[in-house]
């Protein structure tokens, strides 16, 4: 059986953290989202739980990052195409996100990155694979 993920992240402002993504074309699952957590479908087997801070610090014993001065990890998003990644990115500056990284071209991968409105690094990316090396 395929095995599923599903990040967890804190939200700061879970309506406008549904927003943002919603304006970057996703969808949420309804049955697994209400006013503590939005279940964000990346694919059938990819979704994250985007959780209002109070609720996501119930399942830690640890701090909440702080993402305006550190970075807990960076989400890489394989999309279709150089086209996508740009429009992605460009969708995200134009809703609230900010700039993490400038665009990358290593011929055979395409990547960009941004902030998401929590601070989250996130890094779509295009590889095509006809260009890959093999190792």
């Amino acid at each position: 059986m395929p095995r599923m993920i599903f990040p967890n992240l804190a939200a700061k402002d879970l309506p406008r953290t549904k927003a943002f993504w919603s304006a970057l074309g996703f969808s949420f699952n309804a049955q697994f989202t209400d006013d503590n957590a939005a279940c964000m479908v990346v694919n059938d087997l990819a979704c994250v739980m985007l959780l209002a801070e109070p609720f996501f610090k119930g399942f830690t014993t640890r701090q909440v990052c702080d993402t305006a001065t550190h970075t807990e990890a960076f989400l890489a998003l394989q999309l279709d195409s150089r086209a996508e990644v740009e429009a992605m990115v460009s969708a995200a500056l134009a809703n609230g996100g900010t700039a993490a990284q400038p665009p990358k071209d290593h011929g055979f991968m395409f990547q960009w990155s941004f902030y998401d409105p929590d601070g989250h690094h996130w890094e779509p990316f295009f590889m095509d694979p006809s260009n890959v090396q093999a190792g």
